[in-house]
């Protein structure tokens, strides 16, 4: 079976080089020319996921529930995440957050809270964002260093391939590892399989 990190990769149209997945969870892998691979992350929403969807999910709600401890009203990131909730107070984002009918997907989805409001300018969220893109170029340095390799990197995954603030945090954490080959993966990595058969003997 071929996991999703090398599909990626090859739907980058790279042979070796790092690919990073940014979606419900978040984790990089890589290959080098002689065939040694690494991974960083992956390591499951308990122990990582940093700058994944369900990371971003989780801080809105800990933004929210320390905004209530301070007796602060809700922000325009609260109000985003009660809404898409379907509560209307912080509270009861403890319950929820804990109850058997929301899993890590329920929380990743979440996300747009975060997005959507950083959009509107709201810097908490951009914030947010700024830590997700630069917790990720860090995995991605990880996986590099293991392999000793200049680039490429290349970051899919849905939260990677559509959300440009993101994006851009991630290249200016790859930039400060001195790496710049930085790609934004274009087509569905389901596409790397082709690449993939045409590379088998």
């Amino acid at each position: 079976m071929v996991h999703d990190s090398r599909l990626l990769l090859a739907a980058g149209r790279a042979s070796t080089g790092v690919a990073v997945i940014a979606g419900t969870g978040s984790a990089a892998w890589g290959k080098n020319a002689e065939g040694e691979e690494a991974r960083a992350g992956g390591w499951g929403f308990l122990l990582g996921d940093e700058g994944s969807g369900y990371w971003l999910g989780r801080e809105a709600v800990r933004h929210s529930l320390r905004r209530m401890n301070k007796g602060l009203e809700p922000d325009g990131l609260t109000a985003a995440l009660l809404e898409s909730c379907g509560v209307d107070d912080p509270n009861k984002l403890i319950a929820l957050f804990h109850s058997e009918d929301t899993d890590r997907r329920y929380w990743a989805q979440r996300a747009t809270a975060v997005v959507e409001t950083a959009r509107e300018g709201l810097e908490i969220s951009r914030q947010l964002l700024d830590q997700a893109g630069r917790d990720l170029a860090e995995l991605a340095a990880q996986a590099v260093r293991q392999l000793g390799l200049p680039g490429p990197v290349i970051l899919g995954g849905g939260l990677g391939m559509n959300v440009e603030p993101l994006q851009s945090a991630f290249r200016a954490g790859l930039a400060a590892h001195g790496i710049t080959d930085v790609r934004v993966l274009d087509q569905e990595p389901v596409f790397g399989v082709l690449r993939i058969v045409a590379e088998l003997p």
